[in-house]
Parts: structure tokens; C-alpha cells; sequence
């Protein structure tokens, strides 16, 4: 995160760009397997120049005593800084809008259950089985153990002749 701003912070991204240069990936294996002599040997030299600023640029190496050294520091600080936001509430449990886990804390069960009723079901609205179990196919593989859940948790209500689904009242 940023200092201050609370936002992810984009310190990732020079590493990768640089890491994405076929030259520049040669240059650090060199550095990493530690051959010892010029790291860019077999880049132009017309590359050479752009090759070294980039990974210079990325933190990725540094010179001591006239030599091109790795500084490994900055994959950890990029990692210490951050660039993804944990996943927080209902979406812990999801994946591209779908179900990967039920949780095992009643309440986070409840919570998820709960969005999930609100998501497939307008207040007032009564929809066949085969409707609620499309909508609800869109959050699970197993849509039909999901209506069961919602009916036992007591979010959605079957009408008395079991066939048509809603929120209770």
C-alpha cells in the first residue's frame, strides 16, 4: 500500500515490465546462477544501454565497485508493499462471482447465503424451481444443494404446494 493513500501500491510493476524483456530475463539468470564476468554478454550493444536502466529502474540490480550486482531485497519489498487487496466479507468465498467454499463458521455461512439469496431474488418476487435453480446455477456447480441451503437457513420460503420459490415475507 501506499503510504498515506491506502492504495495498493504499483511498485510491481516496473519489475514485471523488466522481467518481460527477453534480455533483460538473460542478463538476471546470469546474476542469479552467479557466472561471474558481464552479465550482459550476448546482448547488443545497441541493448545493452536500455537493458541495464531497466533493471536498474525495477531495483532489480545495482552496481558496487564498478560491478553489476542483484539486489534480490526487491521482490520481497514488492511483496512487503502489497498489490492486491485480500478479498474481505462474501467475496473470501468466491471466485469470478462463483462459489469455491462454503465456509464452516455458521456466520460466515449465513452472510454468504444470505448475499446469494439477495443476489437471486427480489422482495415480493415467486419463481419456479427451474428459475431459481438457473439463477442460482450462475453461484454453484451444485445448484439444487444451494436452493436446499437457502431453504434451510430460512432465506428463500417454497410455497405450499413446494414448486415456486421466494423471499419470505
Amino acid at each position: 500500500m501506499n503510504a498515506g493513500t491506502g492504495e495498493p501500491s504499483e511498485r510491481w510493476r516496473p519489475v514485471i515490465v523488466a522481467l518481460a524483456n527477453d534480455d533483460a530475463r538473460t542478463v538476471f539468470a546470469r546474476l542469479v546462477a552467479d557466472g561471474g564476468g558481464d552479465p550482459f554478454i550476448g546482448v547488443s550493444p545497441s541493448r545493452r544501454g536500455h537493458v541495464r536502466r531497466q533493471l536498474e529502474a525495477a531495483g532489480i540490480i545495482g552496481e558496487v565497485d564498478g560491478a553489476v550486482v542483484l539486489r534480490p531485497e526487491v521482490f520481497a519489498d514488492v511483496l512487503r508493499q502489497g498489490g492486491l487487496a485480500r478479498p474481505s466479507g462474501v467475496q473470501r468465498f468466491l471466485r469470478d462471482g462463483r462459489i469455491v467454499q462454503y465456509p464452516s463458521r455458521a456466520s460466515d455461512r449465513l452472510e454468504l447465503l444470505t448475499w446469494i439469496a439477495a443476489q437471486t431474488l427480489r422482495p415480493g418476487e415467486v419463481v419456479t424451481e427451474r428459475v431459481i435453480t438457473e439463477r442460482l446455477a450462475a453461484y454453484a456447480d451444485d445448484s439444487a444443494s444451494l436452493r436446499r441451503y437457502l431453504v434451510d437457513a430460512g432465506l428463500v420460503e417454497r410455497t405450499s404446494t413446494g414448486s415456486e420459490y421466494a423471499l419470505p415475507a
